[in-house]
């Protein structure tokens, strides 16, 4: 069990539970992200995925345990905000709204500081090379609204790491695209890793495409059923436990408080 930070560690997370109301969504979560490191997290829907990051990125207090990112805790986390890049997973656009592919990667250059300021060159640059990064270049002046599933996806990609973080949270990226689409975008997601260093927390439901590419697995339904290296996890009796206790806790959720984790 992790017990303390240093300058390797991205992610530490000590005995986390997270309450909604009085209904119990994360249960003593315990696990440790190095730098460098690509883990994938998956789990059966409502198992409390979604949660997790949004109590990573300091959005949801814990009801116990504590997380700290780059060594602080996740609620204090002051300008190491922006060492971390977020994809999540509920994305809706309206195919009238007026923004370019390149607009809405210029988006991700703003914070609350930077808010009533115009963009500098090298941000502008920094889109460029971003949208080239993924691949997406020749959309940059396309309607974001008319661009397939897979190509918003790219450029989405692109908006969350124009400004260059060291650790990148996606939740479920891949959703909605066919299995080709999805097993290039994962693959785009490794190369990006190595070409920039980065660090990366991935919910997927595509298991077996995420054990040919991460460094680990981490399975989650409400507790924590496994985590190890990925053939480790797909063999374990642990994993088919986790999501066979999907069924009790359907029934549960009836009479509680809904988890909006997908």
């Amino acid at each position: 069990m992790p017990s303390q930070n240093n300058n390797n560690t991205v992610i530490l997370v000590e005995g986390l539970s997270v309450k909604r109301g009085a209904a119990p969504v994360l249960q003593e979560i315990t696990f440790e992200v190095k730098r460098g490191e690509m883990i994938g997290l998956i789990g059966p829907n409502g198992g409390g995925k979604t949660t997790l990051l949004q109590a990573l990125l300091g959005l949801i207090k814990p009801s116990a345990g504590r997380i700290l990112m780059f060594g602080l805790p996740a609620g204090n986390l002051g300008p190491v905000r922006e060492k971390i890049g977020y994809i999540p997973q509920n994305r809706s656009y309206d195919r009238r709204f007026p923004l370019s592919a390149e607009d809405v990667v210029m988006t991700g250059c703003y914070s609350p500081r930077t808010l009533l300021r115009a963009l500098r060159r090298e941000e502008k640059e920094a889109c460029r090379e971003m949208l080239a990064a993924v691949d997406a270049l020749h959309l940059a002046a396309r309607p974001f609204g008319d661009l397939s599933g897979g190509e918003q996806q790219r450029v989405l990609l692109a908006r969350a790491l124009v400004r260059r973080p060291e650790l990148l949270l996606l939740d479920e990226p891949s959703t909605g695209l066919d299995l080709n689409v999805q097993q290039l975008f994962l693959e785009r997601l490794r190369l990006l890793q190595q070409n920039y260093g980065l660090t990366l927390l991935l919910v997927s439901h595509d298991i077996v495409s995420l054990a040919g590419l991460a460094d680990r697995l981490l399975c989650i339904n409400r507790t924590m059923h496994i985590h190890g290296e990925p053939q480790q996890v797909l063999h374990s009796p642990a994993l088919q436990k986790a999501y066979r206790c999907t069924y009790d806790l359907l029934e549960m959720a009836a009479t509680s408080e809904e988890d909006p984790d997908g």
